[in-house]
């Protein structure tokens, strides 16, 4: 299977120097049918701060759509894991952070392991939607294998995401599925939460906000609402605002630097 050349995997290591002795570990994770692309830069912009940063590339991104379909949030959640344990062995402390669907990869992270993430970040999270058309999802799937594509919600001109075309009927239901679980489990949730949530969003509509808000049990808590981005916002406008605070925030919650 060829892997397109954005999606390879982003790796550094830990620069304790730059940060106060402290070896800092942050996994971000891209969203569905995105790859690695969409939020390397945010990677470089924190492993610039000295922290150890691993960007995976989720099963089925990068390829192709076809195979995505093939693949499950178990899977995704699985390459994610791996990940985390592989910055908890090499770091004193480990931040996660992620994209659309990333961050709910993250947040069921941070829900299983409440005495082992130190602080999440998330940007524009997908936990739910009112669209009406997903309840049709356990059919369609089978019926249909993709609908039109949701990759380039960018506002800002020539950005590409270089994410997929179309977007898998079964590989969306698994990640669907997820969801209500993850919502359940919100409470155990614990770490310190970032939350940056675009005003004008194609993708991810406003149900899911709320959720997240009302059901974690994080009393560090910080909303930041970005006024010029739509909803690959790593890639847009306010790139920076959310590079620079979250290079704060991991400071402040690990101490470091």
């Amino acid at each position: 299977m060829t892997i397109h050349p954005l999606a390879s995997p982003y790796s550094r290591p830990a620069q304790p120097e730059l940060t106060g002795g402290l070896r800092v570990g942050v996994l971000l994770s891209h969203g569905f049918t995105g790859q690695p692309a969409s939020i390397t830069p945010w990677g470089e912009a924190l492993a610039s701060k000295g922290y150890a940063v691993e960007v995976p590339r989720l099963p089925g991104h990068g390829t192709t759509w076809q195979e995505l379909n093939t693949l499950t949030w178990a899977d995704w959640y699985a390459e994610i894991t791996r990940v985390f344990e592989k910055l908890l062995a090499e770091n004193d402390a480990v931040v996660v952070g992620g994209l659309s669907m990333g961050g709910a990869l993250v947040l069921r992270l941070a829900a299983d392991h409440p005495d082992r993430v130190a602080g999440v970040v998330v940007v524009n999270p997908a936990l739910a939607t009112k669209r009406l058309d997903v309840k049709l999802l356990p059919l369609l799937k089978h019926l249909v294998p993709s609908f039109p594509g949701i990759a380039n919600d960018i506002k800002l001109a020539g950005a590409q995401e270089h994410g997929y075309d179309r977007t898998p009927l079964k590989a969306v239901h698994s990640m669907m599925q997820a969801w209500p679980v993850l919502v359940r489990d919100l409470p155990r949730i614990t770490a310190p939460v970032l939350y940056f949530r675009s005003r004008e969003d194609h993708v991810v509509d406003e149900a899911t906000e709320p959720l997240i808000l009302a059901g974690i049990s994080s009393r560090d808590v910080t909303v930041t609402r970005l006024e010029n981005s739509f909803h690959v916002a790593t890639l847009d406008n306010d790139a920076e605002l959310i590079f620079e605070d979250t290079a704060a925030f991991i400071r402040r919650i690990t101490a470091a630097g």
